[in-house]
This record gives C-alpha cells, sequence and structure tokens, in this order.
C-alpha cells in the first residue's frame, strides 16, 4: 500500500511515517505542501492535471492531508483532487487540530473520506487507515469489474455489428439501411438474403427492451432468420418458424416473455412483386414512382407471444416496378418525428415520400438519425431501404 503524508510541519511528518512503518506500512512518502504534493500527482499549480503519464508514479492508495497548511490548505487541496478523474477516488483522512464542526463538515464535502485530530491516537488512526484502505479496494475491484465489463461490451457490440448484412447494389435492386442503436448492445436488427437471380428476403425486427437481454435475443434472432430465408424462403413459413423458435427460449423467471415484431418480405424483381408478412411491425411504405404510395401492414401478431396453432400467418403481395422504393422502419424511427403522438406514423410517411429520390437517403438520415433529435432517452432507430432500378 503506498501512502502519502502532506504536511508543512516536518515533526508531524516523522511521527507519522514511524507509526505507520511500525505498523508494517513500508510503502510511505511525504510532501510539504500542497503544491509539492501536486508535483507528485501531476497536478499543476493550480491543481489542473498536466501529467497523466504519472500514473503508475503517483497512484496513491491513501493520502493523509493536513488541514492548516499555508498557501493553500487542505480544504482547497481536497477540492482540486476531486476534479482529476485519475485522481479522486484516493482516500484522503484529514489531520486536524481544529475542533470545529463546521470546518470538518466542510472537509468531508469537499472529498475527504476520513478525519483524526492532533494530538494522533496512534490507535485510532491506523484504524480509520485500515478502513479507508479496504473502502479502496473495494472501489478498485469494483472499478476494474466495471472496465472488463465496458470491453465485453465493446467486443459484443462489434460482434453484433458484424452480423448485419452489407448493402447491396446490383444491376435491378439496390438495398441498403440506416441504423442507430440507443446503447452499445441494441434490440433492433436488419437483414437480407439473396434467394436467387431475382429474388431477395427482406426482414427488419424490433426486440422488446434495451440493452444486453434484448441484444442477446436479437443475436438468437438473427440466427435464426438467417437459417429460415435460406431453407423456407416463403414469408408465411419464415415467420411461422421465427415463433416456433421463440417460444422455445426458456427463464428461469417464468413472469418474464420476450416477444418482437418483424416484417419480412420477399422482393421478386422478375415477377415485380413483393410478397410479405407484418408480424405486429409498424407499417412499411411502397412509394411508387408515379407518386402513390402503399402501407404494407397486416399478417400477424407480435412474434413470441402466442403458441403456433394460436395465431394465424397471412401472407401478403404487392405489384412493384422499376424506380419503386420500399421503406421500413423501427418504433424509434416513428418516435423522433416531431409531431403528435396519433400523428406520428403518417406525418413520417409524408416525410418519406417527398420527392427528390436521389437525395433521400441524406434527407433521411439528417431527419430521423441525428444524435440529439429527441428529449429523453431514444429508442434503437433503423431504417432499412430497398430500390428497384429495372
Amino acid at each position: 500500500m503506498k501512502i502519502l503524508v502532506v504536511d508543512d510541519n516536518p515533526m508531524n511528518v516523522t511521527v507519522v511515517k514511524e507509526m505507520l512503518k511500525r505498523a508494517g506500512y513500508r510503502d510511505v512518502h511525504s510532501a510539504a505542501s500542497g503544491h509539492e504534493m501536486f508535483e507528485l500527482v501531476g497536478l499543476d499549480e493550480h491543481g489542473i492535471e498536466y501529467a497523466p503519464h504519472l500514473l503508475g508514479e503517483s497512484e496513491y492508495d491513501l493520502i493523509l492531508l493536513d488541514m492548516m497548511m499555508p498557501r493553500m490548505d487542505g480544504i482547497a487541496v481536497c477540492r482540486a483532487l476531486q476534479q482529476s478523474s485519475r485522481l479522486r477516488d484516493i482516500p484522503i483522512i484529514m489531520v486536524t487540530a481544529i475542533g470545529d464542526s463546521k470546518k470538518l463538515a466542510e472537509a468531508l464535502d469537499a472529498g475527504a473520506s476520513d478525519y483524526v485530530t492532533k494530538p494522533i491516537n496512534k490507535v485510532e488512526l491506523l484504524a480509520r487507515i485500515r478502513v479507508a484502505l479496504r473502502l479502496k479496494e473495494e472501489k478498485d475491484w469494483h472499478k476494474k469489474q466495471d472496465r472488463k465489463l465496458r470491453e465485453e461490451l465493446q467486443l459484443a457490440r462489434e460482434v453484433q455489428s458484424a452480423v448485419l448484412p452489407q448493402p447491396v447494389t446490383e444491376k435491378h435492386i439496390e438495398i441498403g439501411a440506416i441504423y442507430r442503436p440507443s446503447e452499445e448492445l441494441a434490440g433492433d436488427l436488419y437483414a437480407w438474403h439473396r434467394i436467387d437471380n431475382s429474388r431477395y428476403g427482406v426482414a427488419v425486427v424490433d426486440a422488446m427492451g434495451h440493452g444486453i437481454s434484448s441484444s442477446l435475443v436479437c443475436m438468437f434472432i438473427a440466427s435464426v432468420l438467417k437459417d429460415a430465408m435460406i431453407k423456407l424462403v416463403d414469408p408465411v413459413l419464415v415467420i411461422q418458424e421465427l415463433n416456433r423458435r421463440a417460444l422455445q427460449l426458456q427463464f428461469a423467471d417464468q413472469l418474464i416473455q420476450y416477444y418482437y415484431t418483424a416484417l419480412y418480405m420477399v422482393v421478386d424483381t422478375a415477377n415485380g412483386q413483393i410478397e410479405y408478412v407484418n408480424a405486429g411491425h409498424p407499417p412499411g411504405l411502397l412509394l411508387r414512382d408515379d407518386g402513390s404510395a402503399m402501407q404494407l401492414q397486416g399478417g400477424c401478431v407480435a412474434i413470441g407471444m402466442f403458441e403456433q396453432e394460436q395465431i394465424k400467418v397471412t401472407k401478403q403481395t404487392a405489384k412493384i416496378g422499376e424506380r419503386d422504393r420500399i421503406v421500413l422502419v423501427t418504433d424509434g424511427v416513428i418516435d423522433v418525428v416531431d409531431a403528435p403522438d396519433q400523428e406520428k406514423l403518417d406525418s413520417l410517411f409524408e416525410q418519406l415520400a417527398v420527392p427528390a429520390r436521389e437525395e433521400a437517403i441524406d434527407r433521411w438520415e439528417e431527419a430521423f438519425f441525428q444524435d440529439g433529435i429527441q428529449n429523453g432517452r431514444p429508442d434503437d432507430r433503423c431504417l432499412v431501404w430497398v430500390h428497384i432500378k429495372q
């Protein structure tokens, strides 16, 4: 354990260091003033951090800080330490001859962990040091665990992003997405798969909740969805398989039931049509080149809520032509629309249907995916677009 004693009185420093050494604390250092202490921990004379490279050298486990010192007292020093994210978690025990409760309260408010009064009682000092070091050890453990968790979350986010498909640009069709998770891990998912030369399966999914739980469900869905799109193709069969597999998820808490909405469609450019099932998802939008529009809705309830025999899955069809565009969104995109709740969906569709097709993607990203465009905690946002070229 590395302890720093800060006191302008050399005799006091000698006495305290001797107490600590006899108690078994060998790594004890000292400073004669607040400014000298700043040099040791990498702060300038104003208490501003200038040498983060000193992290290893200045990583003290405890500071014993005299309250009354010239030029800068212990309370001012304590406040300066609290401004540094690198140093603020070091426990500080104030050493003072002042019995003024207001001053002691001010020191504790400034960031001190505890205090001892002069003349120093050895038993009391060592007991308070043991408590402070024990708390520091626990805090360091939690910081290490938090850092490990953040690293694992970052890895999980990279894995989750890796399963998302790359944009498609072919002679007859273009497919792309705009995606903005609300947290490190998202509950939204999009996917597409080439079935043959003229057909693509395209899906957008919105799982309940946020964070780790919904992202794990999404990874499970992604695996099932990819397999279903390849082997089953037909929207009815794909949705039925997703529902069957969702019901296989078992949780220790029987009150927890994860469900999700989805819109899955097969785009057939050769026959000029789409086949789709909307499973409780916000309607998709088919924007025709002639200026008309059609909502893609209806099919069945959300996935994972009911047993297979309790739901009826209905496939819908629609004709498509050259220069038509299909847009699929999740709830998060609807939520950021600046309109009363009951008018948000209609307002979204009006904005999506605005002409100037070539700049549409940029307009949509600016309108619905900029950070800070809504108050409160935003939902995951996902917009998938399909452009029929010829």
